[in-house]
């Protein structure tokens, strides 16, 4: 008869995003994870296969919750000005607060770049925050919010890109001062 596993899966998975997001990949090795998980190499392997197979568990972990997240501020701030600002902010503060964390998409396209199977991960992540970006842009032009002149799935390309690099600006310290101007610089793309 199989043993039950004495672990919980999905916390297992948080625990190691959190650890991979701190350490990255490379860093991370499989006693770091083995400790983090406090469980033996017999049910890490056959709970997660490999440690990239836990890795990109826990990078779509990641990429599920920070869609959802986004879908979220997206649909229920009114207007979408104060949602984007909101949401950029957010992103401001959580770089400010904590440099060397940054942003688990970012720090796989970064560190994982030989890696087909986590590069692919990356790409759909930042198509999913375009995705969600244009279908509000789209809502919000459609309520005569943003210009009809502009076109929602550029700009949402635009946004995605300026997510992007600033989660890499916030990890290089560059202060307050450049984020918040940065953020007001790219907000005025939506006049």
């Amino acid at each position: 008869m199989a043993r039950s596993r004495e672990f919980d899966i999905d916390r297992a998975v948080d625990r190691a995003m959190d650890l991979f997001w701190r350490q990255g990949y490379a860093e991370t090795s499989l006693p770091d994870l083995l400790k983090e998980l406090s469980i033996g190499s017999g049910s890490f392997y056959a709970a997660f296969g490999s440690k990239e197979q836990l890795y990109l568990r826990a990078l779509d972990r990641y990429t599920s919750l920070q869609g959802r997240d986004l879908e979220t501020a997206l649909d229920e701030t009114p207007g979408i000005r104060p949602a984007i600002r909101g949401v950029l902010t957010s992103l401001v503060e959580a770089d400010l607060a904590d440099p060397t964390r940054g942003c688990l998409v970012v720090n796989t396209a970064t560190q994982c770049g030989d890696q087909p199977r986590a590069t692919d991960r990356v790409s759909t992540a930042i198509r999913q925050v375009e995705s969600f970006l244009a279908a509000a842009l789209e809502r919000a032009r459609a309520r005569g919010e943003i210009s009809a002149e502009k076109n929602p799935r550029e700009l949402a390309r635009f946004l995605t890109t300026f997510v992007q690099g600033i989660r890499i600006v916030g990890g290089a310290r560059m202060g307050r001062e450049f984020m918040e101007d940065a953020l007001s610089t790219a907000m005025r793309a939506l006049d």
